[in-house]
């Protein structure tokens, strides 16, 4: 069976990260989370208070860049944690404060330019699923397997106001819904590889589906694109 890549594109809190890790379990792929390395980059922001009344220190932060470091390990569950200069931050980034900044951060080309470089390498072997808002439009234009997801914004605001709760994190929903909608708005007018579905990319609108379903469908195409 060849090796392939899998781009998982969409909105955000719409479970690509979650199909993403499912599908890389499933089939013994590696997988990246490319919107935890912009989470990461945007938490090192914070540390260094480079981001004032929602800008950013653009000339700061260019030259600290070199100094953060992105790393996944696996933690006891078999699930990859992210860490930020040798720190776990995977409940940091998770937060509400790093997700009403991520979008700014990531919008910045000289931060795409330096993660999607990184990217590119991660997945130069193939047999990668990676999850993102550009994979398959800019990081793996090539990629065999390409998924678009999507729900609606009050969908999506529920599973992230369930989500943050179960971690302990109370947030008012209006206030996430309203996150989604700006985040949503950022992502698809930003400059520099915005959110849009690629050419041949097969949509996944997952708003009234469950886990299991979605898994199945995606290993149903998965299986078309390596002739398993």
């Amino acid at each position: 069976m060849k090796k392939i890549t899998v781009a998982i594109d969409g909105y955000s809190s719409c479970g690509k990260s979650t199909v993403a890790k499912d599908l890389a379990r499933e089939v013994g792929y590696v997988y990246v989370d490319s919107g935890a390395m912009y989470r990461c980059v945007t938490l090192f922001c914070q540390q260094k208070n480079l981001i004032t009344d929602g800008k950013v220190e653009e000339v700061k932060l260019r030259s600290l860049l070199p100094q953060v470091k992105i790393e996944f390990r696996k933690n006891a569950e078999g699930k990859a944690d992210a860490y930020l200069n040798g720190e776990n931050v995977e409940s940091e980034i998770r937060s509400l404060k790093v997700s009403s900044q991520v979008s700014i951060v990531a919008a910045l080309p000289f931060v795409r330019e330096a993660l999607v470089a990184l990217q590119q390498e991660m997945g130069k072997a193939k047999g990668v699923v990676m999850d993102g808002r550009d994979i398959g439009t800019t990081v793996f234009p090539d990629a065999e397997l390409k998924i678009f997801m999507t729900a609606d914004p009050e969908v999506r605001a529920q599973r992230r106001y369930l989500e943050l709760k179960e971690k302990g994190q109370e947030e008012p929903f209006e206030a996430i819904l309203e996150n989604v909608k700006q985040r949503d708005y950022i992502d698809e007018h930003r400059e520099v590889s915005p959110l849009r579905k690629a050419d041949d990319a097969v949509v996944l609108d997952n708003g009234n589906i469950t886990r299991e379903e979605q898994k199945e469908f995606i290993l149903n195409l998965f299986k078309q694109r390596t002739g398993a």
